[in-house]
C-alpha cells in the first residue's frame, strides 16, 4: 500500500516523484478541480450566510475519480499544493471532492522542489489552514459578486460584452486617470542657461542674483536673453569644490512584482510570459543533477532568505570575488508591504552551484534569461555595496553661479555581478578661487512633456505600491484587461480603448468605491486579516454585499442608458414592431425594438453602402477597387461584387515594433499582430495573404507538451490557462 501525494501540476508531480522511492505515488489535480459555475451566480445567500455552490469542472471529472480511487487504496494521502492561499484552497477542494474531512489529510508545504525540501516536508506535516482557505473563498466570492452583478448592469447600460471586476476596474481607473492627464496636458516652453568652461566642463545655471532658479521657472524668453547677455560679459572663478563618498546599496532579491518589472524592462517579457517561465523553473527542469526545481516559489511578496541559502551565497562570493566583496554580516531585507507573508522566501536559486553558465546547457533560451536574472540578483543581494565619489564644482561671477557635477566608481560591489551601464563622469582637478575662462554660454529652449503612459511593468509597480491585488493577481489582471479589449499594449505602452473610458465614467459616477484604490486596498487588508483569523469571512462578505446590492438596484433605475436607439419609421418583418437604429460594439445597425423577444437584424442593403473608386485594381479579376463603408468602418472591395468578393483593409499592417511579444508564426515564421476584423479582434500573421494563420487567443512562445504546436494565453471559464492552438490541450496557470 503506497502513500499518495497530491499536487496541482503534472510537471511538479514528475519532479517530486524523482526524489521519492516506490512507497509514494504522486498525482496532479491539474489546478482547481472545483469552482463556482460559469452559467449562473453560484452563491446562495440566506439569513446573511453566503454558501458557494462549487461544481467539479467537466474537464476535471476524470482526474477527480482517479484521485478518489488512489486515495482509497493509499496508506496516507498528503496534500502538497502550493504554499499560498490559492494552493491552500485547492487542497481544501480536493479533500471535499474526495469526500473526507480536511483533518484526514496531512498538509505538506515547501518553498522549493528539491530532495531536501521534500524530505523535510514529509517529516513535518501539518493541517490545511482553514483561515487561509476562507480568505481565498472570500476573495473568490467578492470577485464573483462584483463581476456578475456589475458586469450585467454595465452591459445593459452601454453594450453587451463589457465587464467589471474588483481588481481589474481599480487597475483600469489608474490607466484611465493617466490618459486623462496626458490629454489635458498643456505643454509649456521654458529656458535654461548652460555654459561650457575651459577643459570642456559643462555647467548649469544654479543661482542668479542670489535667488535660486529652477530650470522650468525661466518661461519668459526676453528674461532669459537678458540674463544671457549679462552673464556673457563677466569674469568667472572656481568657487566651492565638494567631493563626497557615497554608497549605492546592493539591491534586494526578487519578489513577484520586481521580477515581473525587471523581466519587462530588461527582456521585454510580458508579466504573463515571465510567470509562465518562472513556473517551469520552479516545478522542475533538467539540470546536471537530474530534474529538479531550480528556483523557489515565484508568487511571493517576501524578501526573506533562508540562512542556508545566505551561507551558500557567501561561500561563492568569497571563492569567486575575494574577501573585500564579502560583507561582514549576511544582508537581510524587509519589504515595505505590511501585509507581506514573511513566512515565505524571496525568489532565489535553489542551488547556487547551478550557475547560468552550467544552466545554458540545460535550459531553453527564455528559461535561461529569466533564471540568469534571478540568479544574479540573488547573488548581488549578498555582496558588498558599491561606492561612488560624487563631485561638484561651482563657477562664480558677480551675477550668478554655475554648477558642474560628476562622479566616479571607487568600488564595484554588486556591479561586479550586475554590471554598471553608467559611465563615470569625471571633473578635472581644480583649485578654489582660481580664475577660469568661459568658453561658451547659450540659452536652450525646452518644452515640458506629459507624464508617460504606463507600461505593464510600471502598472504592476503602481498596483503593488497602492496595495491593490497580491502577487498572484498582477499578471492575470493585466492579461484580463487585454482580453476584454479595454487596453492594448503598443511599444510597451498601455493604451486604453474607448470602452474603457465609458465603463470607468459610469463606475466613477455610481460605484466609486469599486474603482477607488484605497477601498480596494482596504478590502485586501480585510482578506489578510481573515487569513490571520482576525476577521470573520462571512461578516466581511455581508458588510460588502448589502450596500453594494443597494447601489446595483439604484443603478438599474437611475443610470441612463448610453445605447444609441433611433426610430427608423420601418417595421420588423417578423413581429411587426418598429425597427430602430442601434449603436453596438461593432458600429451602427438596424434591428427590432422588441429585442430580446425578437432578434431580427436588418441586412445591410447595397444602397446603404457608399462606394468611391480608389486608384487600385482587383488582383483577382482586374476590375477597379472601390472604397466602401460597412459596420466595421471603411474598407476597399472589388467593384465586381458579388461575382468577385475580394476585399482589403484600409489599415496598414502594423510594423514589427507592434508585434505581439515578438512571437513568431508557427506556419511561416512571420510576425504575429493584433488585428481587428468583422467579428472583433484576432491575432494573425503579418505575411497575410501569403500566410493565413489566425487565432482568437494571444499566442505565446511556449510549445504544447502534447503535440508541439504553439500555445496561447487566455481566460477559460474564469481561469487563467495556456491552451494549444491546434489540439486544445490546456495547462492552468495558478
Amino acid at each position: 500500500m503506497k502513500n499518495l501525494i497530491i499536487v496541482e501540476s503534472p510537471a511538479k508531480a514528475k519532479t517530486i516523484k524523482n526524489f521519492l522511492n516506490n512507497d509514494y505515488e504522486v498525482i496532479a489535480s491539474k489546478g482547481h478541480i472545483r469552482d463556482l459555475p460559469k452559467s449562473n451566480f453560484g452563491i446562495k445567500i440566506e439569513d446573511g450566510v453566503f454558501t458557494p455552490d462549487y461544481k467539479i469542472d467537466k474537464d476535471h471529472k476524470e482526474i477527480v475519480e482517479k484521485i478518489k480511487s488512489l486515495s482509497k487504496k493509499a496508506k496516507i494521502t498528503y496534500i502538497a499544493t502550493d504554499e499560498d492561499r490559492e494552493g491552500e484552497a485547492i487542497g481544501f477542494h480536493i479533500t471535499q471532492a474526495i469526500g473526507k474531512d480536511t483533518e484526514s489529510f496531512p498538509r505538506i508545504v515547501f518553498h522549493e522542489i528539491t530532495k531536501n525540501a521534500i524530505d523535510f516536508a514529509l517529516k513535518n506535516p501539518g493541517n490545511i489552514d482553514m483561515d487561509k482557505v476562507n480568505a481565498q473563498q472570500a476573495r473568490r466570492l467578492l470577485d464573483r459578486i462584483v463581476g456578475f452583478k456589475l458586469s450585467g448592469l454595465i452591459s445593459s447600460k452601454i453594450h453587451r460584452g463589457l465587464s467589471a471586476g474588483r481588481v481589474q476596474s481599480a487597475a483600469l481607473k489608474i490607466i484611465i486617470d493617466r490618459e486623462r492627464e496626458i490629454r489635458a496636458f498643456v505643454p509649456i516652453d521654458y529656458y535654461t542657461i548652460d555654459a561650457c568652461f575651459e577643459g570642456d566642463i559643462q555647467a548649469e545655471l544654479n543661482i542668479y542674483e542670489g535667488q535660486k532658479i529652477k530650470k522650468q521657472s525661466i518661461t519668459d524668453k526676453t528674461i532669459a536673453e537678458k540674463m544671457l547677455e549679462a552673464l556673457k560679459k563677466l569674469p568667472y572663478h572656481v568657487g566651492e569644490i565638494i567631493k563626497k563618498s557615497k554608497k549605492s546599496p546592493s539591491p534586494p532579491p526578487f519578489m513577484t512584482s520586481t521580477l515581473q518589472q525587471s523581466a519587462s524592462n530588461l527582456l521585454g517579457y510580458s508579466p504573463t510570459r515571465t510567470m509562465s517561465i518562472a513556473q517551469r523553473l520552479y516545478e522542475g527542469v533538467e539540470t546536471n543533477n537530474g530534474t529538479m526545481g531550480v528556483i523557489t516559489y515565484m508568487r511571493t511578496d517576501s524578501l526573506n532568505i533562508a540562512k542556508e541559502a545566505q551561507d551558500m551565497a557567501r561561500e561563492k562570493i568569497l571563492k569567486d570575488f575575494g574577501e573585500k566583496y564579502l560583507p561582514k554580516k549576511p544582508k537581510v531585507y524587509s519589504t515595505k508591504n505590511k501585509s507581506a507573508q514573511e513566512a515565505h522566501e524571496a525568489i532565489r536559486p535553489t542551488n547556487i552551484g547551478f550557475t547560468p553558465q552550467i544552466a545554458s546547457t540545460y535550459l531553453k533560451p527564455d528559461e535561461l534569461k529569466v533564471y540568469t536574472l534571478i540568479y544574479n540578483r540573488f547573488l548581488a543581494s549578498q555582496i558588498e555595496d558599491a561606492v561612488f565619489e560624487s563631485q561638484s564644482i561651482t563657477f562664480v561671477c558677480d551675477k550668478g553661479e554655475f554648477k558642474a557635477s560628476g562622479r566616479r566608481l571607487i568600488f564595484e560591489g554588486y556591479y561586479k555581478i550586475l554590471g554598471d551601464e553608467d559611465k563615470d563622469k569625471l571633473l578635472p582637478d581644480l583649485k578654489s578661487n582660481t580664475p577660469i575662462r568661459l568658453e561658451k554660454i547659450q540659452n536652450n529652449k525646452h518644452t515640458t512633456e506629459p507624464p508617460p503612459r504606463y507600461s505593464e511593468a510600471s502598472l504592476i509597480k503602481t498596483l503593488e505600491s497602492l496595495g491593490i491585488g497580491r502577487p498572484s493577481t498582477y499578471a492575470p489582471t493585466v492579461s484580463l484587461l487585454q482580453n476584454r479589449e479595454y487596453i492594448v499594449v503598443e511599444k510597451k505602452q498601455i493604451l486604453p480603448q474607448e470602452d474603457a473610458f465609458k465603463v470607468i465614467e459610469m463606475l466613477e459616477a455610481y460605484f466609486n468605491e469599486i474603482v477607488d484604490s484605497a477601498f480596494s486596498a482596504s478590502l485586501e487588508d480585510k482578506l489578510d486579516e481573515i487569513a490571520q483569523n482576525k476577521e470573520d469571512w462571512q461578516e466581511v462578505l455581508k458588510n460588502f454585499y448589502d450596500p453594494f446590492m443597494q447601489k446595483i438596484s439604484e443603478g438599474k433605475l437611475n443610470i441612463a442608458s448610453q445605447k444609441v436607439i433611433i426610430p427608423t419609421g420601418e417595421f420588423c418583418p417578423k413581429c411587426g414592431s418598429e425597427l430602430v437604429k442601434r449603436s453596438g460594439r461593432y458600429g451602427e445597425f438596424i434591428a427590432c425594438s422588441a429585442y430580446p423577444k425578437c432578434k431580427y437584424i436588418k441586412p445591410q442593403d447595397k444602397e446603404d453602402i457608399q462606394t468611391q473608386e480608389v486608384d487600385e485594381v482587383c488582383e483577382k479579376c482586374g476590375k477597379p477597387m472601390v472604397k466602401k463603408h460597412g459596420r466595421n468602418g471603411e474598407f476597399i472591395a472589388c467593384s465586381g461584387y458579388p461575382e468577385c468578393k475580394n476585399t482589403k483593409s484600409l489599415k496598414n499592417v502594423p510594423n514589427k515594433t507592434q508585434a505581439i511579444n515578438e512571437v513568431k508564426c508557427p506556419e511561416c515564421g512571420g510576425e504575429i499582430f493584433l488585428r481587428r476584423g468583422r467579428r472583433g479582434s484576432f491575432y494573425g500573421c503579418g505575411n497575410y495573404p501569403k500566410c493565413n494563420f489566425i487565432t482568437n487567443h494571444q499566442p505565446i512562445n511556449d510549445k504544447c507538451p502534447e503535440c508541439g504546436y504553439m500555445m496561447s494565453d487566455r481566460i477559460y471559464r474564469n481561469k487563467h490557462v495556456q491552451e494549444c492552438i491546434k489540439c486544445k490541450h490546456r495547462i492552468e496557470v495558478p
